[in-house]
C-alpha cells in the first residue's frame, strides 16, 4: 500500500468486478436483508426494481471485499520489489452512500476508486486522512453505486542517516 505523500488527487484505479447471481443475491439477503424483493424472483418483478434485486448492502460489501483484495495485491507486489509498504489505518467513516440503480440478477458490476481529497490529521500528525469516491458501474455503463470513504493513511517516515 502507498504512503499519504504518494496519493494524488484525481488518481483512479479499477478494483475489480463481480457478477450478482440469483443464488448469491438470495444467500446474502436471507442472512442480512431478508426483504421479499431480494429473496423471491416474482416479488422482485412486481416491485419497483422489476426483477430480483441485490441488497444495496450486498453491493457495498462486494465493493469492500474488492478494495481489500486490491490493496493486498498491491502490497504483495510492492514487497516483491523491495519497497517499503504503508500499513493503512482504519476508516473514520463514510458519507454520501448512494444506491443509484438496482443491481439485478445477472448484472456484473465493475468497481473503481478515485482520490477526491486528502489532508494531514490534526490529532495524529504521523497520519493523513484520504477521501476516495468508490463507485460501481454495471455492464451497460450505468453507475449503480457510489460512496465517499475516508481512511487513515500513514505519512512517509523521515529517512535518517
Amino acid at each position: 500500500m502507498r504512503f499519504f505523500e504518494d496519493m494524488e488527487i484525481g488518481a483512479r484505479r479499477a478494483i475489480g468486478s463481480f457478477t450478482f447471481t440469483a443464488d448469491n443475491i438470495r444467500t446474502f439477503a436471507a442472512q442480512f436483508d431478508p426483504q421479499l424483493f431480494h429473496l423471491d424472483e416474482e416479488a422482485g418483478r412486481k416491485s419497483l426494481f422489476g426483477g430480483l434485486a441485490a441488497s444495496g448492502w450486498h453491493v457495498g460489501c462486494v465493493c469492500m471485499k474488492l478494495l481489500v483484495a486490491d490493496g493486498q495485491r498491491a502490497m504483495k507486489e510492492a514487497m516483491a520489489r523491495g519497497e517499503k509498504v504503508a500499513v493503512w489505518g482504519p476508516s473514520p467513516g463514510f458519507r454520501e452512500l448512494r444506491w443509484i440503480r438496482p443491481v439485478l440478477a445477472g448484472d456484473t458490476v465493475s468497481f473503481s476508486s478515485e482520490v477526491e481529497g486528502k489532508r494531514i490529521s490534526d490529532s495524529r500528525p504521523g497520519w493523513g486522512i484520504l477521501q476516495a469516491r468508490n463507485t460501481g458501474t454495471n455492464q451497460r455503463g450505468e453507475q449503480v453505486y457510489s460512496m465517499l470513504a475516508s481512511a487513515f493513511v500513514p505519512r512517509r517516515p523521515a529517512e535518517h542517516g
